[in-house]
């Protein structure tokens, strides 16, 4: 099983960037994917998920109404459109797989993670 998040890249302020991630020995569509950040000195957060099933969706309100998670089963990949950046999503960015159906934003809930891809918001 392995998890590939691409796409990050240096872009300024109020900037867009769409991170995708695609999967070798692992179906995105039969399981819950979730994005997540770790920025300089900070935890990791869950920022969106979306579900397997009824493609139900999670934000961290830190980035409600700018991210926009989203699928597509025939390229097995998911996708994350970020809109509005802001310095303080600077974070390296990783996708990971449940295992499950449901969507969690707890990073222990998920089994498969890929290597991560570096966002970085100039002011």
């Amino acid at each position: 099983v392995q998890l590939q998040a691409f796409g990050g890249c240096l872009v300024q302020s109020g900037g867009f960037l769409r991170l995708s991630c695609t999967a070798s020995g692992f179906t995105l569509e039969l399981n819950a994917i979730g994005w997540f950040r770790q920025g300089p000195g900070k935890e990791r957060e869950g920022v969106s998920c979306i579900s397997a099933t009824d493609g139900s969706t999670y934000y961290s309100d830190s980035v409600k109404g700018r991210f926009t998670i989203s699928r597509d089963n025939a390229k097995n990949s998911v996708y994350l459109q970020m809109n509005s950046l802001k310095p303080e999503d600077t974070a390296v960015y990783y996708c990971a797989g449940r295992g499950a159906s449901v969507i969690t934003r707890a990073p222990n809930a998920y089994n498969y993670w890929g290597q991560g891809t570096e966002v970085t918001v100039s002011s």
